[in-house]
């Protein structure tokens, strides 16, 4: 639910803040007042492109601000945590308009795009307007009411689960017969196969065929370092007993020093670690080979390697993993022929039970189809549209395969003359005529839509006296529903508010700007009044308007 818009220097608009509760909130003014611009300035926070010549003369940018209660509409709770922008129970849309063309949105205050703010909008609130492109005209969204309307979900879920089961089942084939033919590349696997499983290419077996190789490379260097080191700690003079004969001389006189007796552990314990290390030294000597037909043999094995992963195009640690995925695709081409036998007739019977589950979904929509176009017609001809021909006709899909939303898509078609043939929708000339068809659907859907608050704009054009009240009875019957603003300029429509907003102009400094108002119970009265008789109001004009209030306030919400 809107909650609140804040407007600053708007077309003629300076500031403006407006608060929102339930029901139906009209707002009123005089021609070229402003009033439509409130819904302007919705259209914008929807992600409308941007319009320099909205920005106020004078002024650098517009500023634009929105907030939107979350309690009635879970949709867009969940879009919001989905993108990360969820701040709480409450969300705030805000963009600004330069005066050079540029715009920039935020969404909870952090930066968005403005196909995120359209996404996001969609689900808020939906504007009714006489030359905006409504959702309620796309296909899409008309097949979607339709399907709320007839309360089918499981037939809808039956569809979706069979279209799935048959795009999986064909993805599997594709995948299957873009591999080319199959013995082919069985033949050519087994040839990679065979040259990869010739070496060792595990990761431990590759690591140390690697310090194989490096040790022979470097075996005399390798030889002369440990000769050396021989020659240090070996012989006479060697470094073990060298530390033995200095623990002699210690314990000798260790009885007078007790200390010296740490000194003596000391020595003992790197005597014992030096003879350790003199054995290791002679073990690993003894391992060292100079053997250059070694040599050549680990350098010819390691080239090997590194020429299978050049060829194979991944890493020499990669080899093993690329093998196994191999061999796994060698194994599962086995039986390839017979699979590609299998699938065939899976999603052969996969297009049966789609068919079988959207027919039943057909068949319902039709149904739902019929009844939905009687009461939209009876709430036509209720809103001043007699002899207007209301239907939902639901021609096929263009395409073969299983769609997860059935074998057809809802087209809502109107005509307004007698006579004339049914056009769609979305090819309704006359703006009056499409808000007013708009909400007669909106009426005969009431409560099926997930958007909580919507707007219309000037949904009483051409209209007057008894088809004005029954439109205003409408939308007062709406609010009791959904949120509902309406910009209108017929009395009996503002009669039907629940609260009243009044938008007046003035020149200041020679510059004309608008101001909105709250209205309250007397100034209610002087303004529908002022619909009523003109600029001159007269006690006649104000008896009238209080009547009007009066019977708007008791009409019965249905």
């Amino acid at each position: 639910m809107l909650s609140r818009l804040s407007i600053r220097d708007f077309a003629v608009v300076a500031h403006a803040e407006l608060a929102f509760a339930d029901g139906l909130t009209v707002i009123s003014g005089e021609t070229g007042a402003g009033k439509s611009l409130l819904v302007d300035a919705l259209g914008f926070l929807c992600g409308a492109r941007a319009d320099a010549g909205a920005v106020r003369h004078g002024a650098q940018r517009a500023e634009l601000e929105a907030e939107f209660q979350l309690a009635d509409c879970p949709p867009a709770a969940v879009w919001l945590g989905d993108n990360d922008l969820d701040e709480g129970e409450a969300c705030q849309l805000r963009r600004t308009l330069r005066a050079d063309g540029g715009s920039r949105a935020w969404i909870n205050g952090r930066a968005a795009s403005l196909s995120q703010l359209g996404e996001l909008a969609a689900l808020l609130v939906g504007i009714h307007g006489q030359h905006e492109q409504q959702a309620l005209l796309s296909r899409a969204t008309q097949t979607t009411l339709l399907d709320a309307y007839a309360r089918h979900p499981e037939l809808l879920d039956a569809v979706r689960a069979a279209a799935r089961r048959w795009q999986s089942l064909a993805a599997e084939r594709d995948a299957l017969l873009a591999r080319g033919d199959v013995a082919d590349r069985r033949a050519w696997l087994r040839h990679q196969l065979d040259e990869l499983e010739a070496e060792s290419l595990e990761p431990a077996a590759l690591a140390e065929l690697d310090a194989a190789h490096r040790r022979q490379a470097h075996a005399a260097t390798l030889v002369a370092t440990c000769d050396q080191a021989l020659d240090g700690l070996g012989g006479d003079d060697a470094l073990p007993q060298r530390a033995r004969k200095l623990q002699a001389i210690l314990q000798r006189e260790a009885t007078h020093e007790p200390r010296l007796g740490e000194v003596d552990a000391l020595l003992d314990s790197a005597a014992i670690q030096l003879d350790e290390a003199l054995a290791e030294l002679e073990r690993i000597r003894g391992d060292l080979d100079l053997d250059p037909d070694s040599l050549a043999t680990l350098e010819r094995r390691l080239g090997r390697v590194h020429d299978l992963a050049r060829k194979h195009r991944v890493a020499p640690a990669a080899l093993a993993a690329h093998r196994d995925a191999l061999a796994a695709e060698w194994v599962s081409l086995e039986d390839a022929g017979q699979r590609l036998l299998d699938l065939d007739r899976a999603i052969t019977i996969a297009h049966a039970a789609w068919q079988e589950a959207a027919a039943v979904l057909g068949a319902s929509r039709r149904r739902a189809g019929d009844a939905l176009a009687g009461t939209v017609a009876d709430l036509i001809a209720g809103l001043g549209m007699q002899g207007a021909h209301f239907e939902v006709a639901l021609p096929a899909n263009d395409v073969d395969a299983p769609d997860p939303l059935g074998a057809e898509r809802a087209e809502f078609l109107v005509t307004a003359n007698p006579g004339q043939p049914p056009r769609p929708l979305r090819k309704v000339a006359s703006g009056g005529e499409l808000s007013r068809i708009s909400l007669a659907i909106e009426v005969a859907t009431l409560g099926l839509d997930a958007v909580p608050t919507m707007v219309f704009d000037e949904v009483d054009a051409g209209i007057g006296g008894a088809v004005a009240a029954a439109v205003g009875a409408r939308l007062r019957a709406l609010g009791g529903n959904r949120q509902v603003l309406c910009v209108t300029h017929q009395p009996q429509v503002a009669a039907a508010g629940h609260a009243h907003y009044r938008v007046s102009k003035a020149a200041r400094d020679g510059i004309t700007q608008s101001a909105v108002v709250l209205l309250d119970a007397p100034a209610r009265i002087e303004e529908v009044a002022r619909m009523l008789g003109g600029s001159r109001l007269t006690d006649e004009a104000r008896a009238a308007a209080r009547q009007l209030l009066l019977d708007a306030a008791g009409a019965p919400a249905g």
